[in-house]
This record gives structure tokens, sequence and C-alpha cells, in this order.
């Protein structure tokens, strides 16, 4: 046989063409290099209309961003607790809802994992708006339904349980926010338009956050805590500045005087918004659970922007002296806004007149650029997150060579006389940043349970009795009564002779149906309508009665104070002493239960007998919850 390892001439004639292309390929690329090198080095050297980037390649421009993730869930099954609900409180056949409680189940499903556009942002609005009809309709103030949400934590991870509707709005949120963040840094920072939805985007995650925090002040979950969005607010307006900066530079940059003084303040503004993000970051408690490799991003930002600022005035100084023609009146006064002082012995005109003075606070404008250009890598090199990102290192490393090849093209021969320190940039904007609030009216909702009727009749917060059936007969054209009110009507100026308060029909009643048909959402005139078609045959009206909160309570009740024993609510002394008592008349003074309704939420409990009462074996007068009521002993 052959040997595999043989080589025929045919093939070492290809080895070695394969060789010789290389070394083209590379002395090709070799000779680029050092054209591209020439050609940046020129750059700096040529007249007031020459253009220089701000890195050797343009896709290295874009440091990365922070978004946030978004946070997890448990499935929810409401359909049990809400067809209680439905049957209980508003006395419905809870069969004919299971169409809408299915529909809210896969919204919510859906919204567990939207997609990173403005359709996600839509859908999850759309579900947080449906939550507050939810809330309305099926979650009273005063006990729970048995449905239990559970969210953890973005950053740590921990569940938090809690069966409190304000845990699901608050997560959803927060992942509204979140979802506005993935999306800003989706965007192609390459284009203008693509810069622009960026600014937008974390304008309005940092609007989302704020209302969050404003809205919902003791969210159990540390990720809502005020301090943590506080922090996260700070970072997605900072991160609206930089591209904001991006946006500003993304043609390039004209090596002009004033054009520089502007970019020099604007890149310090990014500088300065990153130095109160970092600080933020590691003030207690939120530097235990902020990631760590976001603070040290923040960090070095901060020092790369402030790099640039020194950089950009360095080249002012020491790129532009000032010509025969120039107006060195302007030129003073845009330097000087530059400081907020300048070091001893120097003046701002005589720095634009004196070409040595140029060239040494020039010179500390860079090594001042140098040492922050420093900083940054190093700490970036502290990250091992940090420390994996190409990007964030070609950038870095093309900056801080920028610098050192500014510096090396000064002159070197008075490095050692020059004790010049360069003074601190002061940073201003002439593009305004702030917080976007959340447009909910924007998406428009349909409550799913539409049919129980309006929302403000309808809720989980009033009690209704039972639907009654009153038959409705002829009398003469005439019904006996009036109605009044928006949808459902409602019944007034009852003739209590008539035969519908007979049948039945009561002062304030509402009619949800005639006939079977539903009168829910129908005014008065639909509704009498209705009634006038009374014939010889009887007419079925259904009416509901509102029932007052307080007639739902027991008769009898042990209720739990701090610090006190189990005892009887005074409630139920108050209806002893009636049955002990018949025949005593007490004047007309406001009921027990009204004051214990107006000021329930004022008390700390509900208002019980004291002890030593109830121990004390001397007192025979009989005792009222009003005499008790203006002693020492009562206890709230």
């Amino acid at each position: 046989g052959c040997n595999p390892l043989a080589e025929t001439g045919r093939s070492k004639l290809q080895n070695q063409r394969a060789v010789l292309n290389q070394q083209i390929l590379r002395a090709v690329r070799m000779r680029a290099g050092a054209e591209n090198l020439l050609r940046y080095i020129n750059s700096n050297r040529q007249a007031e209309k020459t253009i220089f980037l701000l890195f050797f390649h343009r896709e290295t421009f874009s440091i990365p961003l922070v978004p946030l993730g978004l946070k997890e869930t448990k499935d929810v099954d409401f359909t049990l607790p809400l067809k209680d609900f439905i049957l209980e409180h508003y006395s419905e056949d809870s069969s004919q809802y299971e169409d809408e409680i299915a529909d809210l189940m896969d919204l919510r499903q859906a919204c567990r994992t939207p997609s990173r556009d403005e359709a996600g942002i839509e859908m999850l609005i759309s579900y947080f708006l449906q939550l507050g009809y939810v809330e309305n309709r099926f979650f009273p103030p005063t006990r729970h339904i048995g449905v239990l949400f559970t969210w953890y934590d973005s950053f740590t991870g921990v569940p938090v349980c809690q069966q409190n509707l304000l845990l699901e709005k608050a997560s959803v949120l927060f992942n509204i926010g979140a979802l506005y963040t993935q999306i800003g840094t989706r965007c192609n920072r390459q284009t203008q338009a693509g810069l622009e939805n960026a600014v937008d985007a974390f304008q309005k995650a940092a609007g989302v956050l704020s209302y969050l925090k404003e809205t919902f002040t003791h969210t159990p979950s540390y990720d809502m805590s005020p301090a943590m969005l506080n922090v996260l607010v700070k970072m997605m307006l900072a991160q609206a500045r930089e591209c904001v900066f991006e946006q500003i530079g993304l043609s390039g940059i004209r090596n002009e005087f004033f054009t520089l003084v502007k970019m020099t303040q604007e890149v310090a503004k990014v500088g300065e918004v990153y130095t109160l993000v970092n600080t933020a970051m590691n003030q207690e408690p939120v530097k235990e659970n902020i990631p760590y490799s976001w603070s040290k991003l923040a960090q070095i930002k901060s020092d790369h922007y402030k790099a640039l600022a020194h950089y950009f005035i360095a080249t002012i100084l020491c790129d532009h002296e000032l010509q025969p023609g120039d107006d060195k009146d302007q030129q003073e006064k845009a330097l000087s806004q530059l400081y907020d002082y300048v070091p001893e012995g120097l003046m701002v005109l005589a720095v634009l007149k004196d070409k040595v003075q140029r060239k040494q606070l020039g010179k500390a404008h860079l090594r001042k650029a140098i040492v922050y250009h420093e900083e940054a890598l190093r700490v970036c090199g502290l990250c091992k997150k940090l420390r994996n990102i190409e990007v964030l290192q070609e950038v870095l490393t093309a900056a801080h060579k920028r610098s050192l090849l500014k510096y090396a093209q000064q002159e070197t021969e008075d490095d050692f006389l020059s004790l010049i320190q360069a003074p601190d940039i002061l940073p201003k904007t002439e593009h305004k940043i702030e917080t976007i609030a959340p447009q909910f009216s924007k998406v428009k909702v349909k409550d799913f349970f539409h049919k129980l009727g309006p929302l403000t009749v309808f809720s989980a917060k009033q009690r209704w009795t039972a639907p009654r059936t009153i038959r409705l007969h002829h009398e003469a054209g005439e019904l006996g009564f009036s109605l009044k009110g928006g949808s459902p009507v409602q019944v007034y100026c009852l003739d209590p002779v008539c035969s519908a308060a007979s049948a039945g029909l009561k002062e304030g009643d509402y009619i949800v149906s005639v006939d079977g048909t539903d009168c829910k959402w129908l005014g008065v005139k639909e509704v009498l309508e209705k009634l006038k078609s009374v014939g010889k045959e009887p007419l079925e009206l259904d009416v509901i009665s509102c029932q007052d909160t307080v007639a739902s309570l027991h008769s009898k009740s042990a209720t739990y104070s701090m610090g006190m024993q189990k005892t009887y609510s005074l409630i139920c002394l108050a209806m002893d002493e009636d049955k002990m008592d018949q025949t005593k008349k007490a004047p007309l003074k406001l009921p027990f239960l009204s004051w214990g309704t107006k000021n329930r939420q004022k008390a700390a409990s509900t208002l019980c007998l004291p002890s030593a009462v109830t121990g004390s074996s001397q007192v025979k007068k009989k005792l009222s919850p009003f005499t008790l009521l203006n002693t020492e002993s009562s206890l709230y």
C-alpha cells in the first residue's frame, strides 16, 4: 500500500503556495495597520475642520450597559377562590365565569415570559391594569380569599409568599421596568435611531421604578425596597446620560475649540452621574445585595469618562493656539466655564496667550487622564466577569493608549520643572435627562368580569343580599315608585301601599334584572322602557339590597389584644344589657356599632373589657359601653 504521509510533487507546491499567501496577507495587514496609525497621528495635527474619532474602531465605542433581570414567580390557580367568592359575595352562578377566570390565568402565564419589545410591555401593563379590577372585585380589605402569590427576589433568589395582591402588582411593575432596561440594552447603539430608543427606554424604566418606590412603600422583597429602587433609578438615568453622550459623538467629534469645550462638559457630566451611582451602590444596606460586577462597572465608567474629559481639554490646550483672528474673549469665557478654579499663578487669558503655560497645563490634564485610565483598567482586572468582556477591555485599552500617545507627542524637557496640578472639570449639559412616568392610560383594557356589574357598586368592599324576585302587577299605568342613579338603577320614592311594596320591594333597592334580562349596566331610561311594557301578565324584577358591613359581625366574638387576655367584646355586653333591661329606654345616641366602624382603623384592636373590671365584685351598677368609653380604664 501507499504511505499516507508521503507528499507528492503537486502537494508540495500547494503547501509552498499556501505559506506564501499567508506571508503576503500578513504583510498587507501590517501595512494597513501602519497606515491607520499614521493617519490617526496626523489627524490630531490637522486644521479646524479635521474630525477625529474617540477610538481606533467605531465598534469599540459602545461600553456594555446593565439590564435588570425579570422576577420569577410560581403558577397561581384563581379558579376555586374566585368561583367561591362569586357564589358567596355576588350570589351568582360561578360556572358562568369559568372562561373569564381562564383568560386571567392565561394572561398571567404569558406575562412570565414576555417578549423584549413594546408588545411585551403592553402585555405586562394590561395585566397590571387587570389586577386593579380583580383587586376591587375579589379582594376585600378585611380578609384573604386564599390565593397565594410567590415571587423570587431578582438579586438574591429568595422567595416571598403572601396572600396580598399588592405583592403581585408590585412585582409586575418591577418587571415592566426591568423589561424597559432590557429593551434599552438591545438597541443598536451604532445608529442615531437606536440611541434615541435606548435613551427613551432607560428613562421609562427609571419612571416605572420611581413610581413603584412611591406607590408600594412596604414591599417585603428586598429588590423592591426603597433603598434598592433609589439606586436602580440612578443607574438607569446614568445609562440614559451615557447614551446621550454617545449620540452626540456618533459621527465623530470635530477637533475645534468650542466643540471640544462642549464635549468636555458633557463627558464630565457622565462621569459625575456614575460617581453618584457608585457611591449609592456602596452604601448600606444596598452594598450587601447589589452585584459586585455592577458596582465595579459603575466605578470603571466614572474613571473612564473623567479621563475622557481631561483628554478633551488637553487637546484644546495642546492643539489650539490663539491666532490673531480668533475671538480671545469668547475663548477665555468658554475655557473659564470648565474650571471651578485655576492653579495658583495662572490666569485663563494668560494661558491662552502663553504657549509654554498652555503646554504645561495640557500635559497636566493628560497625566490625570492617564491616571484615571490606569485606575479603570486596574478595577476591571479585579472583577472576573468584567475581565472576560472583550469589548470593555478594548475600549479601556484604546482610550489609555490614545492618552499615552498624546502625551508622548509633547515636549518632555520641562517635565521635572512643571508642578502644575490639573484642576477638576465642572460638568455641564444641554440635554435634560429625567424619569418618564408610566402612561397606563394609553393601554386600553376591558374588565374580564364585566358581567358582574359596574365596579362602583359591585365590588368586594360592599356586601349585598341575595337577589329577591318581585312580581310587579299592572296598576293603572303607575309603578308606585321612581328610579334614580346610573347603572344599576335604584328605587326611591316608593309608595308603601303599592303592589310592589307589598311584594317585598324596598326603598333603595337596586334592580339587577327585568324578566330575566340583565339590567346591571342599563340606565334609568332603558329600565323604565322595560317596566312600562307591563301588561296583564306580571313582570318579575330581581332586586338586591345593600347590606351594612357592620351587620355581618357576629353577635359574640372573641378577639386578641396585644398584652391582654382573650375577652368578649363590649358588643356582647351591650346586647346582654338590652336583654336584661327591656323597659329602660336610653336617650338617642350614636350607636356603638357605628362608632366602632368609623374608628376601627384607628384602634390597635377591638375595644375590650379590662381584666380589672371583669374581676371586680364591688361594682353593682350595670355597665354600658357608653359609660366605659368615658372611663380611664377603657382600653383600645
